[in-house]
C-alpha cells in the first residue's frame, strides 16, 4: 500500500496534485512538511499534519521538517480573520529548539531514511529585497495570488503586504528544497493549499516547465459537534508535559465522544485497517466500556509522551476515579498531582498552624469550608466519609501535622466519593 493509499483509507487525504500516486510507485520520494515556529511548543493540531509526514517516513520515503524562522517573521493569513502577532528572532530560534526536542520522540532523525530538520531562515536571511522581487516575485501575477482562498478570504477585512507576500515566500521554500534536497512533495493542511500550489507553480516556472512538485493536503479535523479539535476548557493541547500534563492529555483522548474516537483513532495512530475495524466492532457491542477510547489514549499518551507517562496516567486515573491509595498519591510528581485536581475547590493554610496539629473539625469547619459547620464535621467524620489524602478517618480528635504534607504543601480532602478540596500549606 503506497502512502497516498494509506492516508487516504485513513480520511487523512483532501487534495492530491495529478501524478503524485504514480510517483510514488516509482521509488523514494522526499516531501515535507512547514510548520512556523510561533508558539513554544507544537499542539496536537501540529500533530494532525505532522501524522501525514510520520506515515510518510513509515512508508519508506524520506520526510523533511521545515521550521519557517523566516515565515513566522511575516505570518500566515491563512485561515486567519486577522493579522497575527508577529515575533522576534530570539523567540522563534527558542520555539524551533523546543520542535526540534518534541519531533525527536515522533520520528527518526537517524536511519537510511532518516528526517531532516531545516530553516528557511537560513536561506532568507541574506537575500535582500530587490532579489526576492526581481527573482521570485516576478514569476507569479497579482491575479493569481488573489485567487488564493488564504487571500480572497482576507480582502474585505484587510490584509497586509507583509501577509500577502506569504504565499512567494513558502512558495519558494518548496523551490529551494527542491533545489538543495531534491525535495519533490509538499505536504500540509487543508487550508494551506493555497500556498502549497503557488510552490509547484514555482517550481514550474523558476526552473523549467519539465520539472514538478507534487503536494496532498489533509482535511480540516473537527469534532463531531462541529467545534474547534485540538483545544478543551483550559485552551491549546500541547505536547510539552509542562503546558498540558501527560495525565491531561490523556484525559482529552480518553473524553472523545464515540463518533470522534472511530475518526481520530486512524488518523493519530499507525494501528492497521482491520485491527482498527476489529476494535471498533468490539466497542460497538459495549459502548459502555469505552474500549476505542482507551485504547485511542493509550496509543497517543504513549507515542507523544511515553509508556511511563501512559502507566502515571492510568494510576492518576485510579486515584481520581477509582480506589487510589496514599501510596500512588504520593508517587505522582507535584505537577501531575496539580494537574489531576486543577479546578477543586482550593484553601491555604499557614504552615505554622500544622506545627502543634491540627485536629480534624478545625479543618473541615474552621480552617476551610469543606463542612459548613463542625456539627456537619463530626456527622461527616462519624459517617465515614472523610478521607484525608486517600485515608478514611472517622477519630474526632484525629491531628494532622506537617508530616502528612504531600510534596511538603498539600493536603488532599475527600467528603463522599466525588468532593474533593485541596489544602495549600505556605510558610
Amino acid at each position: 500500500m503506497n502512502i497516498i493509499e494509506e492516508l487516504r483509507w485513513r480520511g487523512m487525504l483532501h487534495n492530491v496534485t495529478p501524478d503524485l500516486e504514480a510517483a510514488c510507485e516509482k521509488g523514494q520520494l522526499t516531501g515535507y512538511l512547514g510548520i512556523d515556529p510561533t508558539a513554544s511548543s507544537l499542539t496536537i493540531g501540529n500533530l494532525a499534519a505532522l501524522m501525514m509526514l510520520l506515515h510518510f517516513q513509515r512508508a519508506g520515503h524520506k520526510p523533511v521538517v521545515l521550521v519557517g524562522g523566516a515565515t513566522g517573521m511575516v505570518g500566515d493569513p491563512s485561515g486567519k480573520d486577522k493579522e497575527r502577532n508577529l515575533l522576534d528572532e530570539a523567540a522563534l530560534n527558542a520555539n524551533q529548539d523546543a520542535y526540534k526536542v518534541q519531533l525527536s520522540k515522533l520520528m527518526d532523525f537517524e536511519g537510511e531514511n532518516a528526517a531532516i530538520m531545516v530553516n528557511n531562515y537560513d536561506w532568507f536571511k541574506n537575500m535582500d529585497v530587490l532579489s526576492f522581487l526581481r527573482n521570485i516575485g516576478k514569476n507569479l501575477t497579482v491575479n493569481y495570488m488573489m485567487a488564493k482562498d488564504s487571500v480572497k478570504t482576507r480582502l474585505e477585512s484587510g490584509i497586509s503586504f507583509t501577509e500577502f507576500s506569504y504565499q512567494l515566500i513558502q512558495g519558494y521554500d518548496f523551490v529551494h528544497l527542491y533545489k538543495e534536497y531534491g525535495c519533490n512533495v509538499q505536504m500540509g493542511g487543508s487550508d494551506q493549499w493555497g500556498n502549497i500550489t503557488a510552490g509547484t507553480e514555482l517550481i514550474r516556472r523558476m526552473l523549467g516547465s519539465e520539472e514538478q512538485g507534487h503536494a496532498f493536503t489533509c482535511p480540516l479535523i473537527t469534532k463531531a459537534d462541529g467545534s474547534k479539535f485540538g483545544k478543551s476548557e483550559g485552551g491549546n493541547i500541547w505536547l510539552a508535559p509542562e503546558l498540558t500534563s501527560p495525565y491531561q492529555f490523556y484525559q482529552f483522548w480518553l473524553n472523545t465522544s464515540d463518533t470522534d474516537a472511530k475518526k481520530y483513532i486512524r488518523i493519530f495512530t499507525f494501528m492497521g485497517k482491520e485491527e482498527i475495524e476489529a476494535l471498533e466492532a468490539e466497542h460497538d457491542a459495549a459502548p459502555h466500556t469505552r474500549i476505542l477510547q482507551k485504547r485511542l489514549a493509550q496509543e497517543v499518551t504513549t507515542m507523544v509522551h511515553s509508556a511511563e507517562d501512559y502507566d502515571m496516567a492510568i494510576q492518576a486515573s485510579t486515584i481520581l476515579f477509582g480506589k487510589g491509595t496514599k501510596d500512588t498519591l504520593l508517587a505522582l510528581s507535584e505537577r501531575d498531582f496539580l494537574s489531576i485536581f486543577d479546578g477543586v475547590p482550593q484553601y491555604n493554610m499557614p504552615k505554622a498552624e500544622l506545627a502543634a496539629g491540627v485536629d480534624m473539625i478545625s479543618l473541615l469547619a474552621e480552617k476551610t469550608q469543606i463542612c459548613a459547620s463542625k456539627g456537619e464535621a463530626r456527622r461527616s467524620l462519624q459517617g465515614n466519609s472523610i478521607s484525608i489524602n486517600k485515608q478514611k478517618i472517622q477519630d474526632l480528635a484525629h491531628q494532622l501535622n506537617a508530616d502528612d504534607l504531600i510534596s511538603g504543601k498539600y493536603l488532599l480532602a475527600q467528603k463522599g466519593k466525588k468532593n474533593y478540596s485541596l489544602i495549600i500549606v505556605n510558610d
